[in-house]
């Protein structure tokens, strides 16, 4: 019996050995087919990049953004956590513009091994808006039509890196710039029916420059364009005074900004016998809800196109552009 035994034990570590070897390499064949099927992973900063790419790669890549809702990317600092998903992507968009000023030097860096684009660096300096004589506005997702040609620079170089799904993202995002163009129009028409006198949109701070500039609509904001600079007691007292002599009946609080300064224009307003109204809350640096309408590029320009057509005495239906709003009044 020990003869047997002695002579099957060779047999038994070969089978052994062969068994753990095609383990191992089904193991490995798992781990490369899960990271095939994955695809890309991207990073962005903010939502407004995210959520617009998330629906035209669909399936074919994972995309994530590293600010939520509510978050004010002027102000926003990269935990460790934050770096360490950014230096496990494929790929990082960011804004630029100096809109994630305390995330600049992180992505300059990883820039050097990784692929990192700033998705404005497409739009030539006759687009941008100046500010403060030497810098540029960074808002310019406010313009539905700068947007789409700063997002067609993110796709262009999300094709380069796959060639295999190019040809969907190029068929999701002509589906998706047709909604964009939709939205356009849409805001055109909502924003031309209120009444010229009308046609003043004030806010917590300067992020609607862009928006002004594309529809038509004075654009005035209490704090600068970054959030990081505090609105002065003069310069609350010079936007009370324009409010009263000018009439203006509506002012809008943001979604990622403090509402104080806007309500110390109306407190402002009511002592010098001028009554204005609290239009709404914009969003301005962040979108809504992830999951949700408002939590999508579409659906903040919807909810901020047809909240202040109404309050400002324009046309514009209570449900919005696409059917899924619900604003009172």
């Amino acid at each position: 019996m020990q003869t047997l035994h002695h002579s099957h034990r060779p047999r038994r570590l070969k089978t052994l050995c062969l068994v753990s070897g095609l383990t191992i390499a089904l193991l490995i064949s798992v781990i490369y087919t899960t990271k095939a099927e994955a695809g890309l992973r991207v990073i962005t900063t903010i939502a407004q990049i995210a959520e617009p790419l998330r629906t035209i790669v669909g399936n074919h890549a994972a995309v994530e953004s590293l600010l939520g809702e509510g978050v004010d990317p002027h102000l926003y600092r990269p935990s460790r956590s934050d770096i360490m998903r950014l230096t496990k992507a494929d790929v990082v968009f960011w804004n630029g513009l100096h809109l994630e000023s305390q995330l600049q030097d992180a992505l300059e860096r990883l820039s050097k091994v990784k692929t990192v684009v700033s998705i404005s660096d497409t739009l030539t300096k006759e687009k941008l808006l100046p500010f403060d004589n030497a810098g540029l506005d960074p808002h310019i997702w406010m313009d539905p039509s700068l947007w789409r040609t700063a997002l067609a620079h993110a796709v262009s170089v999300l094709t380069a890196l796959d060639r295999t799904n190019a040809p969907a993202f190029e068929r999701n995002a002509r589906t998706y710039f047709t909604r964009l163009a939709a939205l356009e129009t849409y805001t055109e028409r909502a924003i031309a029916s209120i009444p010229a006198e009308a046609r003043i949109l004030v806010t917590a701070h300067d992020a609607f420059g862009y928006f002004g500039a594309r529809f038509g609509i004075e654009v005035m904001g209490i704090q600068g364009i970054s959030t990081d600079s505090e609105a002065g007691l003069k310069k609350i007292e010079t936007m009370v005074d324009a409010l009263v002599t000018r009439g203006v009946p509506a002012v809008f609080t943001e979604t990622s900004v403090s509402e104080r300064n806007i309500r110390a224009l109306i407190e402002g307003s009511a002592a010098r016998g001028h009554m204005v109204k609290l239009g709404g809350n914009l969003f301005s640096d962040a979108m809504g809800q992830p999951g949700t309408y408002l939590g999508t590029y579409v659906g903040m320009i919807d909810h901020n196109v047809t909240t202040i057509t109404r309050a400002l005495g324009g046309d514009a239906p209570k449900s919005g552009l696409n059917g899924k709003l619900d604003h009172d009044g």
